[in-house]
């Protein structure tokens, strides 16, 4: 009952303070991603204090190149995809729908002209509502000063938590109940094992993929290959999600532009089939693991569920939580199968009959 209590209690402080608490979380989530490299040069004789500095100068150097330098383009180029998509599904319509493309005819029949003027109509309001989103993150209020406390306090954040890292354990395991320390230690350590394989793992994929599906497309001759590329990438973090998004959005811009050179259209899907070879066979292996225990529907359920009720600071901690709450289920299953209430014996019962 007290630990469903403190339960209770988190959910509704995080609900409760979504709106201010987006910068602590992105601070201790960088500091968790760079506490084991910090650790590492503390090891190598480099005092703890300037580890941190130097892990947290050189990641605010890659973000502003990324200000600088990428982020202007790819927010070009998602702008003007956005804008262009209806165009580009009218173009793929009428490639399928062509006086050639009889098989399509032979199963909808007369229908054909309705469907396509109503997934024309579709795209349009889809593709107006996707640029009018953008441009509100962009210039909302509040996006400005959210971003403005990612930018100035996430690092101040971040460095003092990097700092004390080894302090707060320490001091959080004193707190630990006797009775349940040793328990309490194995979960712990099995939930920072699920955690680091995948938030530390993943997040390494998900750049390597990301960077060469948008030097490929790009060099390939594909029409906003960056952008493309990039949200492939990105959208990895969800097994199979990522691939398929950029699978399907690489194609149809590879058709629209391209046909009817199929061999630019086979090399634009070559170039994901390869870099899902790649990570399947290579990357998650090495980076991520088979341990992780992370099931694709858990972690879409996760990240839905957190996204909706607490916005992007859901996005953010959906999956410690969600990989935390795997830990916790599967030691409860545990309890439960060793339990009365599923052997159907008495407490005491076993004790009594060996005695």
């Amino acid at each position: 009952m007290f630990w469903l209590i403190v339960l209770a209690v988190f959910i509704f402080a995080c609900w409760l303070l979504s709106s201010v608490l987006l910068p602590f979380v992105a601070g201790l989530a960088l500091a968790y991603f760079l506490n084991p490299l910090t650790t590492r040069l503390e090891h190598w004789g480099v005092d703890r204090l300037a580890a941190s500095l130097i892990m947290i100068g050189c990641t605010l150097l890659l973000i502003i190149l990324l200000l600088l330098l990428v982020i202007p383009i790819l927010g070009a180029q998602l702008a003007a995809f956005v804008e262009r998509l209806p165009e580009y599904i009218v173009k793929l319509q009428t490639l399928a729908t062509s006086e050639g493309a009889t098989w399509l005819r032979g199963v909808i029949g007369d229908r054909l002209p309705n469907i396509q003027g109503s997934l024309s109509q579709l795209a349009t309001q889809g593709a107006a509502y996707l640029l009018s989103l953008l441009q509100s993150i962009w210039t909302g209020g509040q996006a400005l000063i959210s971003l403005f406390s990612l930018l100035v306090i996430t690092p101040v954040v971040a460095f003092y938590m990097l700092n004390d890292w080894n302090r707060m354990v320490a001091k959080v395991d004193s707190w630990l109940p006797l009775n349940n320390r040793d328990t309490i230690r194995q979960l712990a350590r099995e939930m920072d094992a699920v955690i680091a394989g995948f938030v530390r793992g993943q997040s390494v994929v998900c750049l390597l993929l990301g960077s060469f599906y948008a030097v490929s497309l790009t060099l390939a001759g594909l029409n906003f290959g960056l952008v493309i590329g990039f949200v492939s990438g990105l959208v990895t973090f969800i097994p199979y999600v990522g691939s398929l998004t950029g699978l399907v959005l690489a194609t149809g811009v590879a058709i629209v532009q391209f046909f009817p050179d199929w061999t630019m259209i086979a090399i634009i899907v070559a170039i994901f089939f390869f870099g899902q070879f790649v990570e399947g066979y290579i990357l998650s292996p090495k980076l991520v693991g088979d341990s992780v225990g992370l099931h694709p529907v858990w972690l879409m359920f996760a990240l839905l569920a957190f996204g909706y009720l607490m916005g992007f600071l859901g996005l953010l901690l959906a999956v410690p939580l969600a990989a935390a709450g795997g830990v916790l289920v599967r030691f409860a299953i545990q309890q439960y199968l060793h339990s009365p209430l599923y052997t159907g014996e008495e407490p005491g019962a076993s004790e009594h009959n060996v005695s």
